[in-house]
């Protein structure tokens, strides 16, 4: 074979792999069916708000938390904030015992996500063991992880009760799905001119088409492979669980920047299955800005980088299926993927472009001799993307059809920015950059898009 016929062969094979994984995905999603809710009464709960310069958003948070559900401890971790987030909750915590203030400080603090949550999970392990015997059993103890910004639906609770979920004894992990709460707001870039909204928008449309179609329909397929990754948002895990996926050091959660999707491994790897909850779900903002959407897509790119370190404890493993393992490699090759499709889609362009400008009669007549090129380019490069938004005005939120036309030409566009993150993700990665960069809050237009990184 040539270099012309391996460079073919391979964009054959990547496209084949693209196209089974899409309709694997999207079938199972269409078909999934409600599941049952159960009796948040036979569990404790207890949610874990990880915070590093929160102040413009967590006193509406716990606000919202407490009179939702009352009988939910709350525990904030304040990662050494310099904005005044460790006053107000302090503040709250002296004066609400279902209110528990985590408290670091440099220099143990602002080291990643998982090791505050690591935190919280420290204290909370004294404050159960100081209850002695009246506490609750861990295997009726419940860890909720929520972003400072994240509001949960009133029937969660409820649906991870339920005996698809923490019912049945042997599932150690609830994701609920991810809609973005800024979805319909007209400007979302304060007092920015009209082109900028419009993009903002956009940006922030096309992330919840994102998280409620394309990412569901993801978990839906690993409910069936038993692999569901754990999200950092709306993250529900069994105590019990936590306790068996704890390294030797007593810590649930990793160093990795995807550590939400990490204590997702570690909990299947002890034998524990992790389920997918479509019909209850917990909303974040969107980012309505591409610099910080590409700072983040970039921390989880290479956090799945650093979790591919798990795969042959995958394939070993007895606790994972023969289809569970697979789904996961195939998820994390993901970057891989793309990094070698980022030159492999743009070396066949040109390919073909200099054999039609070598080919007789000239580029004009390969032109006119290979109109079948834009059809199956539609059928094969588009329309796997643009089918999202008709998913998501059918099933997710009712809009015109006209809109989901339009959208799909913006989703296939907007998913261009994987392609982007992982370069740069690998970037980082060759040059040992491993810290973890926070992205700031809508609210803090007049700050630094981006926080220092850890």
């Amino acid at each position: 074979m040539n270099p012309l016929d391996i460079l073919f062969s391979l964009s054959f094979v990547f496209l084949v792999m693209f196209l089974t994984y899409t309709t694997l995905i999207v079938v199972p999603f269409a078909r999934r069916r409600r599941a049952r809710g159960g009796d948040r009464r036979e569990f404790e709960w207890h949610a874990f708000i990880p915070c590093r310069d929160e102040a413009t958003v967590i006193a509406e948070t716990l606000t919202r938390m407490r009179e939702r559900f009352p009988d939910v401890h709350v525990w904030i971790i304040d990662d050494a904030s310099t904005d005044g987030t460790g006053d107000i909750v302090s503040t709250v915590a002296a004066g609400d015992c279902f209110v528990h203030a985590v408290i670091r400080r440099l220099p143990d603090a602002r080291t990643g996500k998982g090791a505050a949550l690591n935190a919280a999970y420290a204290q909370l392990m004294h404050w159960r063991a100081s209850r002695g015997e009246g506490g609750v059993e861990d295997d009726r103890t419940i860890v909720i992880v929520l972003d400072a910004d994240g509001s949960l639906a009133p029937n969660a609770l409820r649906q991870a009760s339920g005996p698809t979920a923490f019912g049945s004894a042997d599932v150690g992990a609830v994701q609920v799905a991810v809609r973005m709460s800024n979805r319909d707001d007209p400007a979302p870039l304060g007092g920015r001119g009209r082109l900028a909204q419009a993009w903002a928008r956009y940006l922030v449309r096309m992330q919840d088409i994102e998280f409620r179609t394309t990412i569901a329909a993801m978990q839906v397929l690993r409910m069936r492979t038993v692999s569901v990754g754990l999200g950092g948002n709306g993250q529900f895990t069994r105590l019990s669980a936590l306790r068996a996926a704890s390294s030797a050091k007593g810590e649930p959660w990793g160093d990795a920047l995807l550590e939400d999707y990490e204590v997702g491994l570690r909990i299947m790897l002890a034998g524990y299955r992790t389920v997918y909850a479509h019909d209850t779900w917990v909303s974040q903002e969107a980012l309505p800005s591409a610099r910080r959407l590409l700072t983040q897509r970039t921390r989880w790119c290479q956090g799945g980088l650093q979790c591919a370190r798990y795969l042959p404890r995958i394939f070993s493993s007895r606790h994972f299926t023969n289809a569970g393992a697979l789904e996961a490699a195939y998820f994390l090759a993901i970057p891989y993927i793309q990094l070698a499709g980022s030159v492999l889609w743009p070396s066949v362009a040109v390919a073909m472009l200099v054999s039609g400008a070598l080919a007789p009669g000239g580029i004009l007549s390969w032109v006119s001799s290979s109109t079948w090129i834009l059809p199956l380019w539609v059928l094969t490069g588009i329309l796997p993307f643009s089918l999202w938004p008709l998913v998501y005005v059918l099933r997710e939120e009712r809009h015109p059809l006209w809109r989901a036309a339009v959208w799909g030409l913006g989703y296939w566009l907007y998913m261009y920015q994987s392609y982007v993150c992982v370069i740069r993700a690998f970037g980082r990665m060759l040059t040992g950059r491993r810290g973890w960069t926070k992205t700031r809050r809508n609210a803090e237009a007049g700050r630094l898009l981006l926080a220092v990184e850890s």
